[in-house]
């Protein structure tokens, strides 16, 4: 007997089914996949990052906007929970979500973070994502991928400042000062 395979989701059938739900979970290539609770260091590198990134917004009065998780950002079809955002076009939020791309997503890589480095990763740079980093506990680094004509690529040990490339670099952050 052959199984029936899972039939895929569209974001509006997800949202339908999950849209009460408080638990982190999200839609990708149309299956819902099922966030674990994050450990102390990822709550501290997404506390550390989001305090930098609002206080630097704040501190300039622009007009972007961070956000933590749990929180859905839909792209196309797929409807993820980043760790970190940054939403600079105020159109893009609504009372319940994000509709398009971020300007900045970050993620917090866990040791089943293979997830963040593929089906993430192509859906961020498809979905017109300009900046994207996998923050990596175990390794030590940062992985910023800065989206435009061309990719461009760079690593940063924990105890190198990452210029954040959305604000023209008048922001660094040294990841590993947010965990000592």
């Amino acid at each position: 007997m052959e199984k029936a395979e899972k039939r895929l989701l569209t974001a509006e059938e997800f949202f339908s089914m999950y849209e009460e739900t408080q638990d982190r979970i999200e839609l990708i290539y149309g299956k819902v996949v099922m966030q674990a609770a994050p450990n102390t260091v990822h709550q501290l590198l997404v506390g550390g990052l989001h305090f930098e990134l609002l206080a630097f917004i704040r501190k300039r009065k622009g007009k972007c906007r961070a956000f933590v998780s749990p929180y859905d950002v839909v792209m196309g079809n797929n409807v993820v929970q980043p760790d970190v955002l940054v939403i600079c076009d105020p159109s893009k939020i609504n009372e319940r979500r994000a509709n398009g791309a971020p300007d900045l997503i970050i993620e917090i890589s866990s040791e089943s973070g293979t997830r963040d480095y593929r089906e993430k990763l192509d859906i961020y740079k498809s979905a017109g994502v300009r900046e994207y980093w996998i923050v990596d506990p175990e390794c030590q680094r940062t992985l910023v991928y800065l989206f435009g004509e061309q990719v461009n690529v760079c690593f940063y040990n924990f105890d190198k400042p990452v210029p954040v490339g959305i604000f023209s670099g008048e922001l660094s952050i040294t990841v590993g000062d947010l965990i000592v």
